[in-house]
């Protein structure tokens, strides 16, 4: 039987060789698998190893960095959807039976995107140089974040990087579509607020001031609503322009607050409490962090590890201190449901399901329960804004065309007037 050398990352990360003896190459990285290592490179003995695969040196160290940061300056950064595709396309090669290193560089010549083909070729040439994929991945921070990092060590750490993967694609097209739920729900809206806004400036800019120059003509008294729309207009046409320096200057002043700690967990605050926005902000978190805490602990993240991470995707300081404070408190002895009820972060509900994942043992299947029933509850919240936001916009348009309107009719009426005191 022939014999196969192989080089592979055993549960510690460490770079291990050695030879196996079986039928055919599937074989030997299914002896390797049992060994509890993840394949890198497997030859027929016999040919030569490639060099590469050695512990690398100082000088080589150098190098890699230097072309990662330049594969990342190139990269860049890649989509969501991107980014899912080439999860699912690594996890299929991988479960196929192929190497690592065998399935970078598949991907590297199957996918045609270039950042997606940077990426592989990036990634593969770390690999070659002793690095694990997990330590390659964290040289691209836009791409890969601490979660997905997270659990790519832990797949490989415990040997089971396929699986991993697997379970990485469901979650990032989980969170991809209620992304996508709650986007295309505000879409309908928000084109409704631009139009209002568009038919509300076209008649002040382009209608009223017809109206308004015959009106003045007339040298006829206006009434008080008449001229509010005239002076409306006037205010418009002269001071309109600063309306653009005056909208970068709000978000320049919005950027330098949100900069500073402070202002950033004030501004947070504030919007975690806003009435409608910020209960589909507060659904779509329970949602998301039920989800991701499912996920990380099914794959053998610890509750801290997991915590940690949690708050580092937040996107939110009020809630990041106060996973935070919820960390600590778990670290002094307290269950999960004890220190988030403390908090007062989340609602009651969701702390009673997690206590009932708690005691049950089946805490990543609960996350996942409670992640449906929160994607629910955020469908719903979603669709009733959703649903008040157009006849309100309507409102609102209908209310400005009728001041503008009254105003018209209320000269014209004077004027009529007017005309038959004289002919009289």
């Amino acid at each position: 039987m022939p014999e196969f050398r192989y080089v592979a990352r055993d549960s510690r990360g460490e770079l291990i060789n050695g030879s196996v003896t079986c039928a055919d190459r599937s074989g030997a990285i299914l002896q390797v698998e049992r060994r509890g290592a993840v394949p890198i490179s497997i030859e027929t003995l016999g040919v030569s190893a490639t060099p590469a695969l050695s512990t690398p040196q100082p000088a080589k160290r150098k190098a890699a960095a230097a072309q990662a940061l330049a594969a990342e300056e190139q990269v860049r950064t890649l989509g969501y959807a991107q980014q899912h595709l080439f999860t699912e396309q690594l996890a299929h090669l991988l479960g196929a039976g192929m190497t690592l290193d065998e399935a970078l560089a598949v991907l590297e010549r199957r996918l045609k995107h270039p950042r997606l083909q940077g990426l592989s070729r990036s990634l593969h040439r770390a690999l070659i140089d002793g690095r694990s994929l997990s330590q390659a991945m964290r040289d691209f921070p836009r791409i890969f974040s601490p979660l997905y990092v997270n659990l790519v060590s832990a797949g490989e750490a415990s040997g089971a990087l396929p699986v991993i993967l697997q379970r990485l694609v469901a979650h990032l097209a989980g969170i991809k579509n209620l992304r996508d739920r709650v986007q295309q729900a505000l879409l309908y809206p928000a084109v409704l607020v631009v139009a209002g806004l568009g038919l509300i400036l076209t008649f002040m800019t382009v209608m009223v001031p017809k109206l308004t120059g015959f009106f003045k003509g007339t040298g006829q008294p206006l009434p008080p609503a008449t001229r509010l729309l005239i002076d409306a207009n006037e205010g418009l046409v002269r001071y309109g322009w600063l309306a653009v320096p005056a909208g970068l200057a709000v978000y320049a002043g919005y950027r330098l607050f949100t900069q500073q700690p402070e202002g950033r967990l004030l501004w947070d605050t504030f919007a975690w409490r806003l009435p409608l926005y910020g209960r589909i902000m507060r659904y779509r978190f329970f949602a998301q962090f039920a989800r991701t805490l499912g996920t990380l602990m099914e794959n053998g993240v610890t509750m801290l590890s997991a915590l940690e991470l949690l708050e580092q995707i937040s996107g939110n300081a009020f809630v990041a201190a106060r996973t935070r404070e919820a960390r600590k408190a778990v670290v002094d002895g307290a269950t999960l449901s004890t220190a988030l009820a403390g908090q007062a972060l989340f609602p009651e509900l969701f702390v009673d399901m997690l206590a009932v994942g708690e005691q049950s043992g089946k805490f990543s299947n609960t996350m996942h329960m409670v992640a449906n029933v929160y994607e629910r509850e955020l469908d719903k919240q979603v669709q009733i804004v959703s649903t008040l936001i157009p006849p309100l916009v309507m409102i609102v348009i209908a209310a400005a065309v009728g001041l503008v309107v009254y105003g018209i009719m209320s000269a014209v009426f004077g004027l009529t007037q007017n005309l038959r005191v004289q002919v009289h």
